[in-house]
């Protein structure tokens, strides 16, 4: 199945606990890996990408690739803090997912739940209604807060939810690790919901009108989030843009470098050649030698 999905990691306060093994955020990392191989070995052409929805606010750490390096740094980089922003990290997802560049691949956002959910439940409905008309398939990992949460958690799948192609995995703390517990789960372990997703594929395309507002949100009736949308998408160009001129500039710099080196070592040569004898200073010495002694024995002659 050909998918576009964005993974959204909690990276609060709470994951720092260590109930799951080795903690709720190591553990993410490690499940992380194991969904991007098994998205990108279903199919080839699947993409994936990453953002964290904790600290001050959700942020993009990459943007749909089929690099699994691009990932990494994105998970390395990122640091625990704040609290979770669940409503406003999945409408950046699915900003994301609407910029994709394949548009044949199907929508879908994975979003880890490692911490209390601050929204209410009202909102969460909301937003599964308009996620479920822009036709995005999501998928929440409920773990650590799970009691609490999975109330609200289940009223968002159930509203969002199109022909079973969006799921909730509840799992519990233990000894397993959290990857080994999803492998199980119908996130993973499922893709009954592949024909139902594909409906996303149409949807995708008509999501991008929305109403004719720029991502998908009318400034007038959100204007908080519209902001806060186009702030991101503004800062991964800006950072993307940063990478790009800082490459330019240490592949101009390498190639100077080499250059310098090449002239210097002309400029050698040709001091070397500079500084050679025309003559071996032994033959030039032997012969002035010569002439000295003959001078002297004729003046002793003469005496």
């Amino acid at each position: 199945m050909l998918e576009a999905t964005m993974i959204v990691v909690d990276n609060s306060e709470s994951s720092r606990n260590g109930d799951y093994t080795p903690s709720r955020f190591e553990a993410q990392v490690d499940a992380v890996s194991l969904i991007f191989s098994a998205k990108t070995q279903a199919n080839p052409e699947s993409s994936v990408g990453l953002m964290s929805m904790g600290g001050n606010g959700p942020e993009v750490l990459a943007t749909l690739t089929t690099d699994f390096g691009k990932i990494l740094s994105g998970l390395h980089s990122t640091k625990i803090s704040g609290s979770c922003h669940l409503s406003t990290g999945i409408q950046i997802a699915y900003l994301a997912l609407r910029h994709r560049q394949n548009k044949s691949q199907r929508p879908r956002i994975i979003a880890f739940v490692g911490s209390p959910v601050a929204e209410d439940e009202k909102t969460l409905v909301r937003l599964a209604k308009k996620m479920k008309k822009h036709k995005i398939a999501i998928d929440f990992i409920n773990f650590g807060e799970e009691a609490e949460n999975e109330p609200k958690l289940k009223a968002f799948i159930a509203n969002v939810d199109a022909s079973d192609n969006s799921h909730l995995a509840t799992i519990p703390p233990g000894p397993h690790l959290l990857s080994d517990q999803l492998v199980t789960t119908p996130i993973l372990g499922d893709d009954s919901g592949a024909g139902a997703s594909g409906a996303g594929d149409g949807g995708a395309g008509s999501s991008g009108g929305a109403g004719g507002f720029d991502f998908g949100v009318d400034p007038h009736l959100d204007p908080e989030l519209a902001l806060a949308l186009r702030m991101s998408l503004e800062e991964e160009n800006s950072r993307q843009e940063r990478e790009r001129k800082e490459k330019e500039e240490r592949e101009k710099a390498a190639a100077a470098a080499a250059n310098l080196g090449t002239v210097e070592e002309e400029d050698g040569k040709k001091d070397d050649d500079e500084s050679a004898p025309l003559l071996p200073k032994s033959g030039e010495g032997s012969g002035s030698g010569k002439k000295k002694d003959g001078d002297d024995d004729d003046k002793m002659d003469t005496a």
